[in-house]
């Protein structure tokens, strides 16, 4: 196993930038182990909706889980606002750094994550692994 940390700035895309990071260190199977920073603008896929919703103000990353690989990656994150409202869902581009990102890959060089094996109850291409 290989670690990775990064650190993201402010307006960068916080999916996207983790997806280049993933790309140009060709990191084929990895998961998140720990990502803190803060958001001014928010998009998130909420459960069981095809529609993004968009929030803006200024939020703390209080979680993210997800698999990470240079075929397609799948990540949930849960941010909270000043109140302490917290709302969670599947991350996509579009979440903007306020002030800082800092990120923790864990990268299995044993194995080959892609998703390709399309699933009609889910209406997705679904996680296969691979001996690498």
């Amino acid at each position: 196993m290989k670690i990775h940390t990064f650190r993201l700035k402010p307006q960068q895309d916080f999916f996207d930038s983790i997806e280049e990071y993933v790309k140009q260190n060709n990191i084929q199977a990895g998961v998140i182990l720990s990502a803190v920073g803060s958001f001014t603008h928010a998009t998130l896929r909420l459960a069981n909706k095809n529609t993004y919703d968009d929030y803006d103000g200024h939020f703390e990353i209080v979680s993210i889980t997800g698999t990470v690989s240079i075929h397609g990656s799948h990540l949930h994150i849960s941010i909270s606002d000043g109140e302490g409202k917290t709302i969670g869902g599947h991350l996509v581009s579009g979440c903007k750094i306020y002030t800082t990102a800092e990120v923790v890959i864990a990268e299995f060089e044993d194995v080959v994550y892609k998703r390709e094996l399309y699933e009609d109850d889910s209406g997705y291409e679904e996680l296969v692994v691979y001996k690498a």
